[in-house]
């Protein structure tokens, strides 16, 4: 292979499809894979609409979404069975994105959010993702939870708001308000359609749950409104229209493939024009990392769920790369932010995906779904998609798991959880994760300055030495990581010693890492001995930790000395005393002048 072909090799890119080829793929695998990407199709096509209809935008956006970037990022992600488009947990930032900005100005957050997500696989940051702790992402799961179901409640019951707020205690004001306005119709609907998700999946066919729910919801609206008197429901068809080469409105959703366009050249906020600005992109930048953090949080998680599936290791940085192509190139198509989808996933898997090529086909199905059925879809009641987000924010918020890290967790995992979760209720998901991971960090370093430190060694205490220390020799143990939460409190320690100490040894083999406080206050507890005339031994120091010593100036010196284990510490120390109970004699025997 030629050197140009080496990197490609190990470029982070497409290592997923790679890697299946590699392996050997055949036509058995490639059945699998094509009736595994029918069924995942079948399950994106109405929540790639209600998906795309929660972030403000109309229903075709999630199609183009689905078709585009879950091709791409299929095509150039490092994962084998995660499917991409749109999900749930985006529609608490591309909501507030949308009211603002416009369409435009989501697609142009969605372009900007896959340049960053590709700088992080580019730059191999897959795993720093894994830094954030679990109580973060459960707490703002959570709170994600909540607001989808809060956004899914006017569409439900039918109800005439009078805008569209993000914030929870105005949209709750707002809520309350319009109750009078509810429609009974709308509510029947999807009530039908919430008891079918709820129920369906006991009978255990393989016939997806929301699939059937949507289809019953759309017949009952249909003849509803042929036969029942002031039966009134929304459709997709009576709420959403599009504009014809020639200039004709048309309700529903149009049935042409994803073309390419400019993202700058939709709508802006009102539907009035955008304008294209220097000072626009500069706000965007706020909303596009948010995008780009929840997209990398989610689409690594669901990577992790499906290598426990199909016992395979993902690429991170691939995966990143796949995820930020597919975001930058969908928007240019009408298609608004994608990432990897669990629950999609995860029923590729157990269809049979066992590559890439399923999420490809997947793509395809819908694809042909758009071109054939877009008349047929214009009937799928809006409250029978609300009533499949609601579904689907009751599975997101596991409540479960939730339960037990409030039963068992520690006091700090619950505070961290419940933080994140009401944060992310009250503000957006970016307050949640930055606070959350912050006192996290917080909270962690102070328990493991708890556990870390120092403390005086007393003889009796240590039965394994070899060797007894002298009368004017002391053993301080330092354990844990000597970090700016804990150095200073072991340093303090350490100078509380008795006036007759002579010589110091330091045990060091528990301490894993030092950081620039920790140095500084060794560099302070040494000086402060030194000018005491107290001989320091450094015993059992790890290499690393003896090379962050040595650029620090702590080196051997002549009252400092390195040794490589306590029981050698031990011997220089009675070594060392002997000599000064020599001098110490040879100085009393010496003839006094008169």
């Amino acid at each position: 292979m030629s050197e140009a072909g080496s990197r490609f090799a190990s470029f982070p890119i497409a290592t997923a499809l790679r890697e299946a080829l590699r392996e050997g793929y055949g036509r058995q695998q490639l059945i699998a894979d094509i009736l595994a990407g029918i069924v995942v199709g079948i399950i994106a096509l109405p929540l790639a609409m209600a998906l795309a209809i929660g972030a403000g935008v109309p229903p075709q956006h999630g199609l183009y979404t689905a078709i585009v970037a879950g091709f791409l990022i299929a095509l150039f992600g490092g994962s084998r069975g995660s499917v991409s488009g749109p999900t749930a947990a985006f529609i608490v930032i591309l909501n507030p994105i949308t009211a603002q900005y416009g369409i435009a100005g989501l697609l142009l957050a969605t372009v900007m959010a896959g340049i960053i997500l590709i700088v992080m696989g580019v730059a191999r940051l897959g795993r720093l993702i894994e830094y954030i702790p679990h109580p973060v992402t459960t707490g703002f799961t959570l709170g994600i939870a909540v607001v989808i179901a809060l956004l899914q409640v006017d569409g439900f019951l039918g109800l005439e708001l009078e805008g569209n707020p993000a914030n929870f205690f105005e949209r709750m004001r707002m809520l309350a308000a319009a109750l009078p306005t509810a429609n009974w119709g709308d509510i029947l609907v999807g009530g039908v359609a919430l008891a079918i998700m709820i129920l369906w999946p006991r009978l255990k066919t393989p016939v997806p749950a929301h699939l059937v729910a949507v289809t019953v919801a759309a017949l009952l609206a249909y003849f509803g409104v042929k036969l029942v008197p002031d039966f009134a429901v929304a459709t997709i068809g009576s709420q959403f229209s599009y504009v014809t080469a020639d200039g004709q409105v048309m309700p529903g959703i149009p049935s042409t493939p994803p073309t390419l366009s400019w993202p700058w050249s939709w709508p802006g906020p009102d539907g009035e024009p955008f304008v294209l600005s220097f000072e626009t992109l500069r706000s965007l930048i706020g909303p596009a990392f948010a995008i780009a953090m929840l997209g990398a949080i989610e689409s690594l998680l669901c990577a992790v769920v499906v290598d426990n599936f199909l016992r395979t290791r993902h690429n991170p940085n691939a995966e990143l790369i796949g995820q930020g192509i597919g975001n930058v190139v969908a928007p240019f198509f009408g298609g608004i932010t994608a990432t990897a989808a669990i629950a999609r996933s995860a029923a590729g898997v157990r269809a049979g995906a066992r590559s890439p090529v399923s999420a490809i086909v997947h793509a395809l199905v819908v694809l042909l779904a758009v071109v054939s059925l877009a008349q047929l879809l214009a009937y799928v009641p809006m409250s029978a998609l609300a009533a499949l987000l609601l579904m689907t924010a009751w599975n997101m918020s596991d409540l479960q798991h939730v339960r037990n890290v409030l039963r068992i967790g520690p006091n700090s995992d619950r505070v961290v959880l419940l933080t994140c979760f009401a944060l992310t209720v009250i503000f957006d998901m970016v307050v949640a994760v930055g606070v959350g991971t912050v006192l996290a960090a917080l909270l962690f370093m102070h328990r493991v300055g708890e556990v870390s430190g120092g403390r005086w060694m007393p003889e009796a205490q240590m039965p394994e030495l070899k060797g007894k220390l002298p009368a004017d020799t002391r053993l301080y143990m330092l354990e844990g990581p000597l970090f700016f939460g804990a150095a200073e409190k072991a340093m303090t320690t350490l100078k509380r010693y008795e006036p007759d100490v002579r010589t110091l040894i330091l045990w060091m083999g528990n301490v894993p890492i030092i950081d620039a406080t920790g140095l500084i206050a060794l560099s302070s507890a040494l000086e402060h001995m030194r000018e005491r005339g107290i001989f320091v031994v450094f015993a059992g120091t790890r290499p690393t930790t003896r090379r962050l010593l040595r650029g620090a100036g702590i080196r051997t010196s002549e009252g400092i000395v390195f040794v490589p284990t306590l029981e050698r510490a031990v011997a220089f120390a009675q070594r060392r005393s002997a000599r000064l109970q020599q001098a110490a004699a040879s100085e009393a025997e010496a003839p006094v002048a008169t």
